[in-house]
């Protein structure tokens, strides 16, 4: 069980009314160290609108944000004192080069030296280009350098909103390393607010999905990949004739010798034993890796993301 002090984000029950419109209900998201949270969900979801609540951008009609310990409403400088955040696009000057832009972004706290700089360059693999100007940068590098102004301050939590946008794979696949590093080496809360499924599964640690406003999934990636609190084991057998009626879990064959079995990990010696007793030869059992994708359209019968 994570100990109190070691949440650095805690958002309980956040709503937002515009008019007579709910745009948010009920909304409640938890990080900690080292946590990566993807939050995802379609185009006009809530996840922007729950970010502005989050930062203090935009009023919340009812519930509570907390950061390292401090209310958002009540304490907003403490609150937002050791958050960094990309919302949309990275604000830089083409003109300019990286290194300047930085510079200005240091420029507005009192003790960021050039040791500092140094890290944070280093941190984000920009120490062969920091002096190029921006509009030479790949989107992706332009991606990273937000990322070095958003941590220049030493944040614990770090907030990007659909940071993967128009990133081609490569650009995505340095953008998952740097925040792997951020989480584990700087020890930082992450949340990343996305469409996507696919892009956020090989590297975030907890997942929350929101849907018309309102989470329909929260909880760690290996348990939103099983279904009904089910893993799913592929079994390799000389025949699946009449395996329904044998075993009582649901069953999805793939073919005359292959089956997919959703089921506990404890239920698992019980089955070989029946099949055993029923002549059944097992010549294969493991564990299937499903993916988050697959994971949600069995769970909601339908591509809820779109």
């Amino acid at each position: 069980m994570e100990e109190e002090k070691s949440k650095i984000l805690i958002c309980e029950n956040l709503s937002k009314k515009i008019g007579k419109k709910e745009i948010l209900k009920d909304v409640s998201i938890e990080l900690s160290q080292g946590d990566i949270l993807g939050f995802i969900g379609p185009n006009g979801a809530g996840k922007t609108t729950t970010i502005k609540l989050i930062l203090g951008l935009q009023n919340i009609t009812s519930g509570s944000v907390k950061i390292n310990g401090y209310d958002i409403k009540k304490d907003f400088e403490k609150a937002i004192e050791r958050v960094g955040t990309i919302v949309e696009n990275p604000d830089l000057y083409m003109y300019m080069t990286g290194y300047n832009n930085l510079k200005i972004i240091a420029n507005m706290y009192k003790d960021i030296n050039e040791k500092r700089l140094e890290e944070v360059i280093k941190l984000v693999g920009l120490e062969n280009r920091i002096k190029d100007k921006v509009s030479k940068y790949s989107l992706g590098m332009r991606q990273r350098l937000g990322i070095a102004q958003a941590i220049l301050h030493k944040p614990n939590l770090l907030i990007l909103d659909e940071p993967t946008n128009g990133l081609d794979p490569e650009g995505i696949k340095q953008l998952r390393d740097l925040l792997k590093k951020l989480a584990q080496k700087e020890k930082m809360a992450i949340l990343i607010s996305s469409h996507n499924l696919l892009e956020l599964e090989s590297f975030c640690t907890k997942i929350a999905i929101i849907k018309n406003g309102q989470i329909v999934e929260s909880s760690t990636i290996a348990d939103a990949k099983k279904v009904n609190n089910n893993s799913i084991y592929k079994f390799e057998l000389d025949n699946t004739e009449n395996i329904n009626k044998i075993i009582k879990n649901s069953i999805e064959k793939i073919d005359d010798k292959n089956i997919k079995i959703y089921a506990m990990k404890q239920e698992i010696p019980e089955i070989i034993n029946i099949l055993v007793k029923n002549k059944i030869k097992i010549y294969r059992v493991c564990e299937d890796e499903i993916s988050l994708e697959d994971a949600f359209l069995k769970k909601t019968g339908g591509n809820i993301i779109d």
